[in-house]
């Protein structure tokens, strides 16, 4: 009798777990079940293709490709004829052990990428041949590829998904494809779209045989979303030439809306480099190379001292705290004494000797006596140097600098704006504005990026405001609505400061350093720069030489371009920045370089900058000397 009972009892326990098991798998799991660990389930993805990427004129900067992956499935792979089938893939035994052993141990169940992106030559034969050996299969493929030679720093470039992201995100699976740089990163989400699943229904012999409970978990790919960017290829292309055998950053920005129009990295490389099996080649040579770094993108993460551009901030703080006006003079005799001991001379080259020199005069011939006398009553208009400084970074601050901005591009770097802080830090308290005087000509601890400056130049151009640069403007041709790019951001500087700044600006132009690279029938506002470059060798301070700078705008009224231009080692503004300036803004506003500019735009183009970097990396400290 109670063996009964325990049989019977048995036998209804057995009942009420399969039933359960069932109620949960078809009823509470539902349509969320995937059969992914069922060995007698095959699954093949269907990939999606990416979104493709435009520029802010309609014109495509990149497409796509047809890519064939050799995928396997360890679980299902039976004994086969190892050397065969190497000379089927042309690869050897150890390379085959090594990549099946990879798949196997991230998941036996699962299909990856085994050899990927075959020639199609290779894919041709292949086909004919791969099912003799169970376990695996062919894959089509999305790749990239890119019609236009520009923008690879912006572009970015996708790469493969390794263990660790896949095990992360259950999206992925080794092998696949991601955006590993610029907006292919940033806007992955966006552009890779959602792959299809078909789940096929496999008998004990490992054949397949239709289709798993009639296609109920499968899914349709869905493409990714095309995206409009505000770059302006063709002005991108155009300030790639331009910085053809020359080193730095050009960032230029619609003012009106925080368009980046075009963010030049020089040297640089054709993002079809990337692309395809001599990706892996490719990545080496780029990545790898220190002294040139194509791959690193000075536009955003290159600081530099920002040199005399940085005087029209002072300028914009002195009138704020009202430490000086526009009539205030400072006179000038060669230079700027700002203590008693020796060599306590900054050096100025205005020009103007033993007369007042007011507001507009001094951003014009890029007085240094002016902005050092201005910086002093900034950082010491109460007696309290450390506050003072602390109201003098507030204000930079709010124009963007020394911070990541918040732009939509994975790339960046803060810069520096010093505190009050920092200084009490390294001089005990005991300073005052002399002792960090460089800071008035923006040179001392502050470091800039060139998109920084660009921005903040923007800001000066719309009179106190900017808006977040950004490089993304539409998603499937409809504008983005993001009020991080879409809401103005104000500064701390009362409107009406910034017109005679503006006409300081336009003045540089007119009659000041920038007079030698006017455009006829264009008002462009600027400011030149010249930036002392100095490295350490084996604790030594070695001065390099200079790099070139500018910032401008133009036209001066209702101004469509924003520009800053850093060229390494490039010498003075006035020679290489500021000609390259007007030639971007004349491209830009025009379309085309007038016959009069001619003469300036092959000099620029022509005019390279290798042997300048070639000595300066064998021999630093010779070219400091000019000695051979």
């Amino acid at each position: 009798m109670k063996r009964s009972f325990l049989l019977y009892f048995l036998i209804t326990l057995i009942g009420i777990i399969f039933i359960g098991r069932l109620f949960q798998l078809q009823i509470i799991r539902g349509d969320s079940y995937d059969p992914i660990h069922n060995s007698a389930v095959k699954i093949e993805y269907n990939y999606p293709e990416r979104g493709y990427v435009y520029d802010r004129n309609g014109k495509l900067l990149v497409a796509n490709q047809l890519s064939y992956d050799v995928m396997v499935q360890p679980n299902q792979v039976k004994p086969l004829d190892t050397i065969e089938f190497c000379n089927l893939l042309k690869i050897d035994k150890e390379d085959f052990l090594k990549r099946f052993h990879k798949a196997n141990n991230y998941a036996s169940y699962l299909p990856s990428v085994f050899l990927k992106q075959l020639a199609k030559e290779d894919f041709a034969f292949l086909q004919e041949k791969l099912h003799k050996y169970t376990g695996f299969f062919i894959q089509k493929r999305i790749i990239r590829k890119y019609p236009i030679n520009a923008a690879a720093n912006v572009l970015g470039y996708i790469g493969e998904v390794n263990e660790t992201l896949a095990k992360e995100n259950p999206y992925y699976q080794p092998g696949e494809l991601i955006g590993k740089d610029g907006i292919e990163r940033q806007y992955e989400d966006y552009l890779r779209g959602n792959k299809g699943k078909k789940y096929l229904q496999r008998n004990n012999l490992n054949r397949v045989t239709g289709s798993y409970l009639d296609g109920k978990y499968d899914t349709l790919p869905q493409n990714g979303k095309d995206l409009t960017l505000t770059l302006d290829i063709e002005l991108q292309r155009y300030a790639q030439k331009l910085m053809k055998g020359k080193r730095g950053g050009i960032v230029a920005i619609e003012p009106a809306t925080g368009e980046i129009l075009a963010l030049v990295t020089a040297p640089s490389y054709n993002p079809n480099m990337l692309v395809g099996r001599k990706r892996s080649k490719n990545s080496i040579l780029l990545f790898n190379d220190t002294i040139s770094k194509p791959s690193y993108d000075r536009g955003l993460l290159a600081t530099y001292a920002p040199g005399s551009p940085f005087k029209m901030m002072n300028a914009l703080i002195g009138l704020q705290e009202r430490v000086i006006t526009e009539e205030t003079g400072f006179k000038c005799y060669h230079g700027f004494k700002y203590g008693n001991r020796a060599g306590a001379f900054m050096g100025c080259h205005c020009g103007i000797v033993g007369r007042p020199i007011k507001l507009k005069t001094a951003i014009a011939k890029s007085c240094n006596t002016y902005f050092s006398n201005t910086y002093k009553r900034i950082v010491e208009k109460d007696n309290n140097p450390s506050e003072g400084l602390d109201t003098w970074k507030k204000h930079i601050s709010s124009f963007g600098l020394g911070n990541y901005l918040g732009y939509d591009l994975p790339a960046g770097s803060p810069g520096l704006i010093p505190s009050g802080k920092y200084y009490d830090g390294v001089y005990k308290y005991h300073w005052n504005g002399s002792t960090t005087i460089s800071n008035a000509i923006g040179q001392g601890e502050v470091l800039t990026t060139p998109i920084q400056l660009a921005n903040f130049t923007a800001a000066i151009a719309n009179k106190g405001y900017f808006y977040t640069p950004h490089v993304l403007k539409e998603v499937n041709k409809k504008p983005i609505k993001d009020s991080t790019y879409t809401v103005a951001k104000h500064t701390t500087i009362d409107k009406k400061y910034f017109t005679p700044v503006i006409e300081a600006m336009h003045e540089v132009f007119k009659t000041g350093t920038g007079k030698y690279n006017q455009v006829e029938g264009i008002e462009i506002c600027g400011k030149t720069g010249t930036a002392e470059n100095f490295i350490r060798i084996d604790g030594q301070k070695i001065q390099l030489p200079d790099h070139s700078i500018l910032v401008a705008f133009a036209p001066k009224e209702n101004p469509k371009i924003a520009l800053a231009i850093f060229v390494e080692n490039g010498g003075y503004g006035s020679t290489i920045a500021a000609p390259i300036t007007s030639l971007l803004i004349e491209k830009y506003l025009t379309g085309k370089i007038s016959k009069a500019d001619k003469h300036r735009e092959q000099r620029m183009l022509n005019l390279s900058l290798e042997d300048i970097y070639a000595k300066i990396n064998q021999k630093p400290k010779d070219i400091a000397t000019g000695t051979e």
